[in-house]
């Protein structure tokens, strides 16, 4: 193994309950019924369009509108939370093995370099790779172009998330996934990849 390609948002940092929080204030704001967040858990899901589109009229308040609203409140409330438990001394184990450690989202770049700053987790990391916008679309492009600039061999590489979209990437990317169980998706909806629900389990897969 020689390439690790951590997702940020749920893997890294734990921002579930911030997003659910959110989501429900937004919600309220729309007249729209509000979720549980077992239920938040079962509908997110990329591109967040598409989860949007499940409890908003996006014919009433745009797509663009609403996310936009969200990252105003999410970006200086992220920066009040913490980070998974042991995932910094998993990745500082895999880095002391002579492995690179990549960040791949699809948060907008500038947020995410704001974070990993706050966090002084930016170190860990060779390479950052984000998106251009706040839309939170699909990271698979982004991670084509790196793979081909860099001429990364996929076969010594894998990517660590915490949802389905993940596991999309991945399969695209041409590289095994191992899933974190306490994201931003249900446990259930995981079931069929490698998962965790611990980093400390983490060392003993890879």
């Amino acid at each position: 193994m020689k390439y690790i390609f951590w997702d940020f948002n749920g893997t890294i940092l734990d921002d579930a309950k911030l997003c659910f929080d959110i989501l429900n204030e937004m919600l309220i704001e729309e007249n729209r019924p509000t979720v549980t967040f077992e239920e938040y858990l079962m509908i997110f899901t990329f591109p967040v369009e598409a989860y949007y589109a499940k409890v908003y009229d996006l014919n009433k308040t745009p797509f663009k509108v609403l996310a936009h609203r969200f990252i105003e409140r999410y970006q200086p409330r992220s920066l009040a939370l913490s980070l998974h438990q042991e995932v910094v001394e998993t990745i500082k184990h895999f880095e002391n093995k002579g492995i690179t450690n990549i960040l791949l989202s699809a948060s907008e770049v500038k947020n995410l370099e704001e974070q990993l700053s706050h966090f002084n987790i930016r170190p860990l990391f060779k390479y950052i790779l984000g998106t251009s916008n706040v839309y939170a679309q699909s990271k698979v492009q982004v991670g084509k172009d790196f793979i081909e600039k860099h001429k990364i061999d996929t076969n010594g590489a894998i990517m660590i998330g915490d949802t389905l979209h993940d596991a999309e990437v991945a399969k695209e990317l041409g590289m095994d996934i191992i899933l974190f169980t306490k994201g931003h998706q249900h446990k259930e909806r995981l079931k069929n990849y490698k998962n965790i629900d611990s980093f400390d389990e983490l060392i003993g897969k890879i």
